[in-house]
Protein backbone atom coordinates (compact mmCIF):
# COMPACT_ATOMS: atom_id res chain seq x y z
CA UNK A 1 0.00 0.00 0.00
CA UNK A 2 1.36 3.38 -0.71
CA UNK A 3 2.51 6.59 0.90
CA UNK A 4 0.80 9.43 -1.08
CA UNK A 5 1.29 12.91 -1.32
CA UNK A 6 -1.85 15.06 0.21
CA UNK A 7 -4.90 13.77 1.32
CA UNK A 8 -6.75 10.53 -0.40
CA UNK A 9 -9.91 10.78 -1.98
CA UNK A 10 -12.69 8.74 -0.96
CA UNK A 11 -13.32 6.79 -4.31
CA UNK A 12 -9.12 6.09 -4.28
CA UNK A 13 -9.42 5.32 -0.87
CA UNK A 14 -12.14 2.56 -1.73
CA UNK A 15 -10.36 1.38 -4.07
CA UNK A 16 -7.31 0.30 -2.57
CA UNK A 17 -9.51 -1.26 0.22
CA UNK A 18 -11.20 -3.64 -3.14
CA UNK A 19 -7.63 -3.71 -4.40
CA UNK A 20 -6.53 -5.34 -0.47
CA UNK A 21 -9.44 -8.11 -0.43
CA UNK A 22 -7.06 -10.68 -2.21
CA UNK A 23 -4.03 -10.12 -0.16
CA UNK A 24 -3.09 -12.64 2.37
CA UNK A 25 -2.52 -11.81 6.02
CA UNK A 26 1.13 -10.24 6.74
CA UNK A 27 1.95 -12.37 9.72
CA UNK A 28 1.56 -15.58 10.78
CA UNK A 29 -0.04 -15.29 14.24
CA UNK A 30 -3.50 -14.42 13.15
CA UNK A 31 -6.13 -14.24 16.15
CA UNK A 32 -3.57 -13.64 18.96
CA UNK A 33 -4.73 -10.42 20.46
CA UNK A 34 -7.80 -12.88 21.74
CA UNK A 35 -5.16 -15.69 23.24
CA UNK A 36 -1.62 -15.08 24.54
CA UNK A 37 0.50 -12.93 22.58
CA UNK A 38 3.31 -13.67 20.62
CA UNK A 39 7.21 -13.38 21.29
CA UNK A 40 9.15 -11.29 18.66
CA UNK A 41 6.55 -8.68 18.81
CA UNK A 42 6.00 -5.01 19.95
CA UNK A 43 3.24 -4.76 21.99
CA UNK A 44 0.93 -2.26 23.47
CA UNK A 45 -1.59 -2.03 25.85
CA UNK A 46 -3.96 0.91 26.60
CA UNK A 47 -7.02 1.11 28.18
CA UNK A 48 -9.65 4.38 29.05
CA UNK A 49 -12.46 4.89 31.23
CA UNK A 50 -15.83 5.63 29.15
CA UNK A 51 -17.71 5.68 32.57
CA UNK A 52 -19.67 3.53 34.31
CA UNK A 53 -23.43 1.59 33.68
CA UNK A 54 -25.10 0.06 30.23
CA UNK A 55 -25.21 3.14 28.89
CA UNK A 56 -21.88 4.05 28.45
CA UNK A 57 -20.97 0.54 27.41
CA UNK A 58 -24.21 0.70 24.84
CA UNK A 59 -22.34 4.27 23.50
CA UNK A 60 -18.87 2.95 23.41
CA UNK A 61 -20.16 -0.58 21.23
CA UNK A 62 -22.14 1.67 19.20
CA UNK A 63 -19.41 3.61 18.90
CA UNK A 64 -16.63 1.02 17.98
CA UNK A 65 -19.67 -0.62 14.97
CA UNK A 66 -19.12 3.16 13.21
CA UNK A 67 -15.73 3.20 13.55
CA UNK A 68 -15.91 6.36 16.02
CA UNK A 69 -12.34 5.09 17.71
CA UNK A 70 -11.22 5.63 14.07
CA UNK A 71 -13.08 8.42 12.69
CA UNK A 72 -12.23 10.48 16.27
CA UNK A 73 -8.66 9.46 15.66
CA UNK A 74 -8.66 11.59 12.05
CA UNK A 75 -8.01 7.89 10.52
CA UNK A 76 -10.37 7.31 7.57
CA UNK A 77 -11.84 3.72 6.74
CA UNK A 78 -12.61 3.00 3.65
CA UNK A 79 -14.97 1.65 2.64
CA UNK A 80 -17.28 3.69 4.76
CA UNK A 81 -19.38 2.52 7.07
CA UNK A 82 -18.06 -1.07 6.72
CA UNK A 83 -19.75 -3.41 8.83
CA UNK A 84 -17.87 -4.99 11.70
CA UNK A 85 -17.79 -9.04 10.80
CA UNK A 86 -15.00 -11.23 10.78
CA UNK A 87 -13.55 -10.89 6.84
CA UNK A 88 -14.50 -7.46 6.19
CA UNK A 89 -11.41 -5.73 4.14
CA UNK A 90 -10.65 -2.05 5.12
CA UNK A 91 -8.27 0.50 4.06
CA UNK A 92 -6.85 3.00 6.73
CA UNK A 93 -5.42 5.99 5.84
CA UNK A 94 -3.63 8.26 8.79
CA UNK A 95 -2.40 11.82 7.54
CA UNK A 96 1.23 12.27 8.53
CA UNK A 97 2.32 15.93 7.37
CA UNK A 98 1.49 16.30 3.83
CA UNK A 99 1.61 12.92 2.88
CA UNK A 100 -1.18 10.12 3.67
CA UNK A 101 -0.13 6.22 4.88
CA UNK A 102 -2.63 3.81 3.56
CA UNK A 103 -2.69 0.46 5.35
CA UNK A 104 -4.90 -2.73 4.21
CA UNK A 105 -5.93 -4.72 7.27
CA UNK A 106 -8.99 -7.45 7.63
CA UNK A 107 -11.19 -8.12 10.40
CA UNK A 108 -10.01 -11.47 12.01
CA UNK A 109 -12.66 -11.67 14.79
CA UNK A 110 -15.29 -10.03 16.41
CA UNK A 111 -16.30 -10.08 20.49
CA UNK A 112 -20.06 -9.29 20.92
CA UNK A 113 -21.04 -10.46 24.43
CA UNK A 114 -23.39 -9.54 27.10
CA UNK A 115 -20.50 -7.23 28.06
CA UNK A 116 -17.52 -7.25 26.04
CA UNK A 117 -17.99 -5.70 22.35
CA UNK A 118 -15.36 -5.11 20.01
CA UNK A 119 -13.27 -6.31 17.27
CA UNK A 120 -9.67 -7.01 15.88
CA UNK A 121 -8.07 -6.68 12.49
CA UNK A 122 -4.53 -7.69 11.29
CA UNK A 123 -2.32 -6.44 8.48
CA UNK A 124 -2.47 -7.39 4.99
CA UNK A 125 0.72 -7.44 2.81
CA UNK A 126 1.42 -3.98 1.30
CA UNK A 127 1.26 -2.91 4.98
CA UNK A 128 3.87 -0.93 6.84
CA UNK A 129 3.71 -2.98 9.76
CA UNK A 130 3.07 -6.99 10.85
CA UNK A 131 0.41 -7.39 13.19
CA UNK A 132 -2.60 -7.10 14.68
CA UNK A 133 -4.46 -4.67 16.89
CA UNK A 134 -7.75 -4.84 19.09
CA UNK A 135 -10.70 -2.81 19.97
CA UNK A 136 -12.69 -4.05 22.82
CA UNK A 137 -15.14 -2.20 25.25
CA UNK A 138 -15.84 -4.01 27.83
CA UNK A 139 -17.58 -3.95 31.22
CA UNK A 140 -16.82 -4.87 34.81
CA UNK A 141 -19.08 -4.44 37.79
CA UNK A 142 -20.11 -0.47 36.58
CA UNK A 143 -17.02 0.19 35.20
CA UNK A 144 -17.08 0.23 31.27
CA UNK A 145 -13.20 0.70 29.49
CA UNK A 146 -12.09 1.14 25.91
CA UNK A 147 -8.93 -1.39 25.77
CA UNK A 148 -6.24 -1.75 22.89
CA UNK A 149 -4.29 -4.26 22.32
CA UNK A 150 -1.86 -4.97 19.77
CA UNK A 151 1.28 -6.66 18.24
CA UNK A 152 3.69 -5.26 15.26
CA UNK A 153 7.10 -5.23 13.81
CA UNK A 154 8.16 -3.26 10.42
CA UNK A 155 6.99 -5.14 7.73
CA UNK A 156 10.67 -4.34 5.45
CA UNK A 157 13.50 -2.35 5.56
CA UNK A 158 12.05 0.89 4.68
CA UNK A 159 9.61 0.40 7.47
CA UNK A 160 12.90 -0.06 9.64
CA UNK A 161 14.47 2.90 8.62
CA UNK A 162 11.36 4.90 9.11
CA UNK A 163 10.35 2.88 12.72
CA UNK A 164 11.27 5.90 14.97
CA UNK A 165 8.58 7.85 13.18
CA UNK A 166 6.33 5.27 12.69
CA UNK A 167 6.40 4.09 16.08
CA UNK A 168 5.57 8.42 17.46
CA UNK A 169 2.80 8.15 15.07
CA UNK A 170 1.62 4.49 16.34
CA UNK A 171 1.51 6.08 19.72
CA UNK A 172 -0.35 9.13 18.73
CA UNK A 173 -2.77 7.41 17.13
CA UNK A 174 -3.48 4.76 19.61
CA UNK A 175 -4.25 7.74 22.12
CA UNK A 176 -6.65 9.59 19.57
CA UNK A 177 -8.24 6.15 19.50
CA UNK A 178 -9.16 6.35 23.15
CA UNK A 179 -9.94 10.33 23.59
CA UNK A 180 -11.71 10.03 19.71
CA UNK A 181 -13.92 7.19 21.45
CA UNK A 182 -14.32 8.88 24.63
CA UNK A 183 -15.80 11.40 22.88
CA UNK A 184 -18.23 9.60 21.09
CA UNK A 185 -19.44 7.98 24.12
CA UNK A 186 -19.65 11.97 26.07
CA UNK A 187 -21.25 13.34 23.13
CA UNK A 188 -24.00 10.72 22.41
Amino acid sequence: MPVLPGRVDTRRLDELALAARSSPYSYAEVGATRESLPAGYRVDRCSIDLGSGPVAFDRGADGLRRWQAHLGAGVRVAPENVEIEPGATVAVAVRVAFLTAVAPCRIVYVVDETDRFGFAYGTLAGHPERGEESFVVSRAGDRVTFDIVAFSRPAGALARVGAPIARAVQKSVTRRYLTGLKSSVESA
